[in-house]
């Protein structure tokens, strides 16, 4: 065998390895583009993670747009915190374009990363995508965005930003929300400036007497009151892992569906931990109470 004919074997072969993870229809162009394959078209391990958890970001979201398209809607989706638009990108790429309707709202503080999406969006004809150069917090205000969306994402939205996020998709009445939360500081300061008060009130802040433990708990406590907060306005909430520890440690997803039943003992235990925890103050308004 020629060393030619064993190098377009090993090519052939490394090409076929690619294809085999990535989904039925999916652009090899666009990923490319997203920098997720090499320009030869290859994954290396870092791509490889990324891919990995759009797709199981995916794996979620796909039986949500394809039940919210049936009898011709045209579905709305708003991707906060967007960055490079990895997961905006390939949802339009493996479902929007072939439904023929519906469109991705792109929302991204950073407006060099806003221009490069809109530039690639222009370049592969995805144009049902719009991208805006915008805060989280800001974008419930914009003028330019639907009244309402049908599902809102949020994929590591950094500190409050996931938040924003949830306070976005109430305001637009989301049918849906899937979110990864990523760090969140705020909680742990909170736990920091009452720990003189905590240490003396119950053994439990030996929880948050070392830092790593306070960073660690205070993250824990947010995304269990923004569980709490969505069933207290009407959503029925699962809580799961997005892919395995190994590929990421902020991995919780959060996935919000809209049932309309608000839970009244889901505000009330929103409100003890608050208490429990000396919050109140500080987050009563975030979660949708007054302060005591």
């Amino acid at each position: 065998m020629s060393r030619g004919k064993s190098r377009a074997d090993a090519a052939q072969a490394a090409e076929a390895a690619v294809l085999a993870e990535l989904r039925p229809g999916q652009s090899i162009e666009l990923l490319k583009e997203l920098h997720i394959l090499t320009r030869e078209g290859r994954l290396n391990q870092d791509s490889r993670r990324k891919l990995k958890q759009v797709y199981h970001l995916y794996q979620f979201i796909e039986p949500l747009l394809a039940e919210l398209s049936t009898d011709g809607h045209a579905p709305l989706l708003a991707d906060h915190g967007a960055g490079k638009s990895y997961l905006g990108f390939i949802l339009y790429d493996l479902f929007f374009k072939q439904l023929g309707r519906g469109e991705i709202y792109g929302i991204e503080w950073r407006a060099e990363l806003v221009r490069r999406s809109r530039a690639l969006a222009e370049r592969l004809g995805f144009a049902r995508m719009q991208f805006l150069d915008m805060s989280v917090a800001d974008a419930a205000a914009a003028t330019q965005l639907p009244e309402r969306f049908d599902i809102v994402t949020a994929l590591h939205a950094c500190d409050t930003a996931t938040d924003d996020a949830i306070a976005f998709g109430l305001q637009k009445h989301a049918r849906a929300m899937v979110l990864v939360p990523c760090c969140q500081a705020e909680v742990a300061a909170c736990l920091r400036r009452n720990k003189a008060l905590s240490l003396s009130r119950t053994p439990l802040a030996e929880l948050w007497r070392h830092p790593i433990h306070t960073r660690e708990l205070g993250s824990q406590i947010t995304n269990v009151l923004r569980c709490l907060h969505l069933e207290a306005s009407g959503y029925q909430v699962t809580v799961t892992e997005l892919v395995g520890w190994e590929h990421s440690l902020k991995n919780e997803l959060i996935l919000a569906r809209w049932t309309g039943q608000k839970k009244r003992s889901a505000q009330e235990r929103l409100r003890a931990i608050l208490q429990e925890f000396g919050l109140e103050q500080a987050l009563a308004a975030r979660f949708g109470m007054a302060a005591a």
